[in-house]
């Protein structure tokens, strides 16, 4: 792994200290979120945790940890190893107490958000993590949101990160060949936005949009298609979420800025 990972990795810088050993760094940040410890809790071998924190949200402005994930994408595709057909959906994060309290106004260095994804509803404080697996239950792509925003407003943004290069020449590939969802992600708009882009969309229809379209009688239209067989594989992105969630930071939230807890959603995505 540490093979792949290697030559992605930052160089040191032209003048000043040499950076430390990134390998050390890396396997910090992966102990932090895989145990869900306090960064103060980080064991002496490893290094400072100061170096460990600031290095996770520096490869997150920089784009090292999109570059990873895109190599290890783009080298499952070359050996034909993803499954286009795509589901998308998302989990709640609870969000601990020592996530809240990052300044309202973000950091313009980081390119936080003012809420920094974290949002009050009846659990209280949560992120949502909106998420695009394959048919293999691999991650293609996500963002987060605060927990009380819904799903389909996050879709075309989740769809739009979907960017596996390839190994040779041609274009990356963005377009998956069908993308499967539940309910909350049905509506006119979505479906046209799948259309343009020549996905097809397997999405079941909510009862309450079936009865609207029966009142309207012959103005209604005619239903959306729907593959029933096809829709049985969209476990595949809750199993997804079931693999990011064993990582124990992942599946609490501790950071207090939004760019730093997304980047750590990268780190499940490198043991593909």
């Amino acid at each position: 792994m540490w093979g792949r990972i290697e030559p992605l990795m930052p160089a040191d810088p032209v003048r000043g200290r040499r950076w430390a050993d990134h390998r050390r760094t890396l396997e910090a940040i992966a102990w932090k979120y895989r145990t869900n410890s306090p960064w103060r809790d980080l064991p002496g071998e490893l290094g400072p945790f100061q170096t460990a924190h600031k290095r996770l949200v520096r490869w997150a402005v920089d784009g090292t940890w999109e570059r990873i994930l895109a190599s290890v994408l783009s080298e499952a595709d070359a050996a034909d190893d993803i499954d286009w057909t795509v589901s998308v959906d998302s989990t709640v994060v609870r969000a601990h107490q020592h996530a809240a309290g990052a300044l309202k106004k973000g950091r313009r260095d980081t390119g936080s958000r003012g809420d920094h994804a974290i949002g009050r509803s009846r659990g209280g404080l949560s992120t949502k993590v909106h998420l695009a697996a394959d048919g293999l239950a691999r991650p293609l792509a996500f963002t987060v949101t605060a927990g009380q925003a819904g799903d389909a407003p996050a879709f075309e943004t989740v769809m739009a990160r979907i960017r596996v290069p390839r190994t040779g020449p041609g274009r990356p590939r963005t377009r998956p060949n069908a993308v499967l969802a539940d309910r909350a992600y049905s509506s006119r708009a979505l479906r046209a936005h799948l259309r343009r882009q020549g996905i097809r969309a397997v999405i079941p229809q909510p009862s309450d949009q079936f009865g609207h379209r029966q009142r309207r009688g012959r103005h209604g239209g005619r239903p959306p298609g729907f593959d029933r067989e096809s829709y049985k594989q969209r476990n595949t992105v809750e199993r997804c979420i079931n693999r990011l969630k064993q990582w124990r930071g992942l599946a609490t939230r501790t950071d207090k800025l939004a760019i730093a807890y997304q980047a750590a959603v990268h780190l499940p995505g490198q043991h593909i």
